[in-house]
């Protein structure tokens, strides 16, 4: 037995002893508690005002609205089913009076709906901001109450639940194992677009805002040395033509204006091989354009400085007949918009023939170029203020209003499937966009607006 016991024991047998010897037969000792008492009433009175709550927001009650919501609806496709029987009929006015007369109640029963509908929603109203106001206080209260819980148990119970969450979000994402990407005909390996980000790039040239018009970017097939070489072309006569080319060795250069590489291509502005519009892109070290006053695609080799031609489709519109517009303006002599993607360089312009909408024409490689495939759309060119391609799928830009501009039109040139309806918006940074071009090597759109070069990020699903 150790010492500790020893005594303890000791102090239990005199403590009998004394008991006895004092003839009691019970003992007892006061408690004082030196905290507050629970306030029962208190919490009792917060489950009422739940409860109270509960019932008047009960989903039996504000079902109300929706139902009401539900027979106006029918009234007005019965309002509209009517009036096209109305304008259908021909009977020289033997039933359009009565006709007339039915549609005359409808409307008269659909404003009564109109103004139930708006009472209800009034009510419906009031009742949200009192039942918000209740809960605001029962949740102050609530709060109170938690310093009577001294063995923090609602603190760990919140805990509890936010690892409960985790754990549960863990396990999902790894159920959530995503198959490996299958390209559908028409689409990016990486998924479709879903929006575009930036801008990540936003500069203006060395040639400061003299010159609104012209277009910029990367070759997405470069020659060897030039893999981070950056090109701009400025149209630096009348916002319609150029005869050189700029080349920079980064982006930084570009930026800074330090060290231009120019390459002339034409002896002045306008004349034979000038460079007529500013949609133009670089694709395998040589630069396609619309040639000057000429119906057809040029091909300028920045390695043997030679210039070819491909013709294009009879009555194709040329010298600013059908330029990419909006509401308020058209962008000049955009009649032909060279565009890139991964199969290589297309070209995208109208005709008569064609009503004005867009035709696309894919331009074969070689020594020179011709034109091969072509395919219609129903897009027309002065509805659009810019096109791209990405993974076959032609794309279609157009003015929301100065800071917005928007992705809205896309063609599959694979699956021939066309959609109106994509809605990708991006901020602009300037008003008018003259230029835009996707490059498929950095997943970026290069935009030349108003004089400044500027790039977004595509971001895929």
């Amino acid at each position: 037995m150790s010492l500790l016991e020893y005594m303890w024991r000791t102090v239990g047998v005199l403590f009998i002893l004394l008991m006895q010897s004092a003839g009691a037969t019970e003992c007892s000792c006061e408690l004082t508690n030196a905290e507050n008492p629970f306030p029962k009433d208190k919490l009792m009175g917060i489950e009422t005002s739940a409860v109270d709550c509960n019932q008047k927001m009960q989903s039996a009650k504000m079902s109300e609205e929706g139902a009401l919501r539900l027979g106006l609806r029918q009234r007005l496709l019965q309002l509209q089913e009517d009036m096209s029987a109305l304008e259908r009929e021909d009977d020289g006015g033997l039933y359009g009076a009565v006709s007339l007369r039915i549609i005359e109640l409808e409307l008269a029963e659909i404003l009564q709906l109109i103004n139930k509908l708006n009472r209800t929603h009034d009510t419906h109203q009031s009742l949200s901001t009192k039942v918000n106001a209740t809960m605001l206080q029962v949740q102050t209260e609530l709060k109170q109450l938690e310093k009577f819980d001294h063995m923090q148990i609602v603190q760990k119970l919140e805990e509890n639940k936010r690892l409960k969450r985790s754990v549960a979000q863990c396990q999902e994402e790894l159920r959530a194992t995503p198959p490996p990407p299958t390209p559908t005909p028409g689409s990016c390996p990486q998924g479709n677009p879903v929006r575009v980000e930036g801008p990540r790039t936003y500069t203006v040239t060395q040639y400061g805002t003299s010159y609104t018009y012209g277009s910029w970017g990367r070759d997405p097939r470069p020659a060897a040395g030039k893999e981070n070489w950056y090109w701009l072309i400025p149209l630096t006569s009348s916002n319609v033509y150029a005869n050189y080319v700029r080349q920079y060795t980064s982006l930084s250069s570009l930026i800074a204006g330090a060290g231009p590489k120019d390459v002339s291509i034409a002896s002045g502005n306008p004349t034979t091989n000038t460079i007529q519009g500013p949609n133009v892109v670089m694709y395998g070290d040589a630069l396609y354009y619309g040639c000057y006053n000429n119906p057809s695609v040029c091909r300028f080799n920045l390695t043997s400085r030679a210039i070819t031609t491909a013709p294009l489709p009879q009555d194709s519109a040329i010298n600013n007949k059908f330029p990419f517009c909006h509401l308020g303006a058209c962008y000049v002599y955009t009649d032909l918009d060279f565009i890139t993607d991964e199969s290589g360089v297309w070209v995208a312009y109208t005709s008569a023939e064609n009503y004005g909408n867009v035709m696309i024409s894919e331009v074969e490689p070689g020594d020179v170029p011709r034109l091969g495939r072509t395919i219609k759309t129903s897009l027309h060119k002065r509805t659009a203020t810019n096109t791209f391609m990405m993974c076959g799928v032609l794309y279609a830009t157009r003015y929301v209003d100065k800071d917005t501009e928007e992705i809205f039109y896309s063609f599959d040139t694979k699956s021939g499937m066309e959609s109106y309806n994509l809605s990708m918006r991006f901020k602009k940074m300037h008003t008018n966009i003259q230029s835009l071009n996707y490059n498929p090597s950095d997943h970026k759109l290069y935009v030349y607006s108003d004089a400044y070069a500027i790039t977004y990020d595509v971001i895929f699903e």
